[in-house]
């Protein structure tokens, strides 16, 4: 735990470029291990949840048991069309046939959907401040927000290979950037 700590702290004293660097080096490695496991592999049929993490679960269960949730937020996230477009990269890892190319899809993909969730807080801020009572600006706000949290949570949650239903690349064979723990056989 304190090896945990004392990386997040080299990390967040290291600046915004060094630390990108940093969390690209950690990242890469399950990268190999993804293009790896997907070489010669069957890509599975396109699934979505919608907004992964349960956020489209948990809003259509609120949706469904307060029918007054639903008549003014809907069944469903309002920008979950970002979600199931970030969805399709994840699936595939982004078209990637080499570790660099699924990283740095990968970061697109995510770039992708937090501009995506603001775009829709923009796109429709006069609108949705009527229907909720908001301003404009809040709405925007609250969009970006989310946006932001979005982001950190694909960031955190969505690497290759790590055994999640929504990690990057979950339309390919599960992979593990440990070397298998079965004796070789002879």
């Amino acid at each position: 735990m304190k090896a945990l700590k004392s990386a997040i702290l080299v990390i967040l004293m290291a600046g915004p470029a060094a630390a990108q660097d940093i969390l690209r080096n950690l990242e890469m490695p399950a990268h190999r291990a993804l293009i790896a496991a997907a070489a010669g592999s069957p890509l599975t049929p396109f699934e979505t949840d919608g907004c992964s993490g349960g956020l489209s679960s948990s809003w259509r269960f609120v949706a469904e048991t307060f029918p007054k949730f639903r008549a003014l937020y809907q069944t469903h996230p309002p920008w979950e069309y970002c979600c199931v477009t970030h969805d399709r990269a994840y699936h595939n890892a982004g078209a990637g046939l080499f570790a660099e190319d699924s990283y740095t899809a990968r970061l697109s993909a995510d770039d992708t959907l937090r501009a995506c969730v603001k775009q829709h807080g923009a796109d429709h801020a006069e609108e949705y401040a009527v229907l909720y009572d908001m301003t404009p600006d809040q709405i925007r706000t609250a969009h970006s927000v989310t946006a932001e949290a979005m982001y950190a949570a694909v960031r955190f949650g969505g690497a290759p290979c790590s055994g999640l239903p929504w990690r990057w690349g979950f339309g390919y064979p599960g992979c593990s950037v440990f070397p298998s723990l079965a004796p070789a056989r002879e």
